[in-house]
């Protein structure tokens, strides 16, 4: 028998959410023709065969989370296993201790065995129960307590696809960088009528990125190393129903204005529509969020390892701003800028987002 397994995706990722299979056990196919679909990284994709063959057996179901290295089916011939993926554990059931070997100390909240049958009855967590008893014991009242908060919330779903991997990704970017935040304000009152807000911020960040390039830049921790970025690949933050997509926007400084405007409508279809392809999502070196687009004026950004910077733009209101010496009430697009500061210090933030805010003042 010939197994393939999950392949490594890229960036990173150990793990992906099927979808939909496209075949079935005695099924037969060929190279490149696609076997499942799954969700990773923001988007859907499709698995083709790495060749032709007879499928024995297929591993898990619609909505089964699958490591890269598990097996995704099984060849009725050949007894070699595929090269193109990373082989995992494929040890089956539950793995016992050696005879004689210490068993673990016992964990978790103390329960005497009528409070335990009773949660099992109100279907009640005992890990998320608040213990009040005597040295940390549930009693029946945490329990019952715990039925009536949980009567009265709404039901618990699992999250999958964009939003589990929003919150792994979250939290990776939690546990890894130090960001510190800067903010600012631009007088945009003198753009003309009709100026297309985000790629006036994109070009913006595009000069801003070759006045102070160490924003524009990848970061390694465990080699201590930076890279400078020779082009900005921009990733713009799209909100859709399944959750945040960041689709990439390539090499926006040597691009025209009418060029970077169908790119982003293209981009932004096929993120909504989920059929965006894998390397559209990945390698970008500096983010940009126009979240004012919905609401909100400044904010403390998450920075994305490896790169250092993302930035955001609040909505645009009218303020009182200084004006060729006098108060005046003009209209302003508020700016936040994160950056690691592991790597990046505070006046290259500060002289990139004067850079940012000078290219955005100006007229079209």
């Amino acid at each position: 028998m010939r197994q393939f397994t999950l392949p490594d995706l890229g960036e990173g990722l150990e793990e992906a959410e099927i979808v939909s299979w496209y075949v079935g056990e005695g099924d037969h196919v060929v190279t490149d023709q696609p076997l499942v679909s799954v969700e990773t990284d923001k988007a859907v994709v499709e698995i083709p065969s790495p060749s032709s063959g007879r499928i024995a057996r297929v591993f898990g179901a619609k909505g089964d989370i699958v490591k890269v290295g598990a097996p995704l089916v099984e060849f009725a011939e050949g007894a070699e296993q595929d090269t193109g993926t990373i082989v995992g554990d494929l040890g089956g059931g539950e793995r016992r201790p050696a005879p004689g070997t210490p068993a673990e100390p016992l964990t978790g909240p103390q329960v005497f065995p009528a409070v335990r049958a009773l949660a099992r009855k109100l279907d009640v967590d005992l890990e998320s129960v608040e213990p009040t008893g005597p040295g940390g014991t549930v009693t029946r009242a945490d329990v019952e307590r715990a039925a009536k908060l949980v009567s009265q919330a709404g039901s618990a779903e699992p999250l999958r696809g964009t939003r589990r991997a929003m919150a792994q990704r979250m939290a990776t970017a939690h546990a890894q960088v130090v960001p510190a935040t800067v903010t600012d304000e631009a007088d945009i009152d003198d753009w003309p009528t009709g100026e297309d807000v985000t790629i006036r911020l994109v070009r913006a960040i595009a000069a801003a990125c070759t006045a102070e390039p160490a924003l524009n830049a990848w970061y390694n921790p465990s080699a201590g190393e930076r890279r400078l970025m020779a082009r900005v690949d921009l990733g713009i933050a799209v909100d859709t129903e399944g959750g945040l997509i960041v689709p990439v926007l390539r090499n926006v400084a040597e691009r025209s204005v009418s060029d970077l405007r169908t790119g982003l409508d293209r981009l932004r279809a096929d993120a909504i529509a989920r059929s965006i392809p894998p390397e559209e999502l990945r390698g970008a070196t500096i983010t940009l969020s126009n979240f004012g687009m919905i609401g909100g004026r400044f904010a403390n950004l998450i920075v994305v390892p490896p790169q250092t910077a993302i930035i955001g733009a609040g909505r645009i209101s009218p303020g009182v701003v200084p004006h060729r010496g006098q108060p005046a009430v003009r209209r302003t697009l508020p700016l936040s800028l994160t950056f690691d500061h592991r790597v990046v210090t505070g006046g290259e933030a500060a002289r990139f987002m004067v850079a940012l805010k000078s290219d955005l003042e100006q007229m079209s």
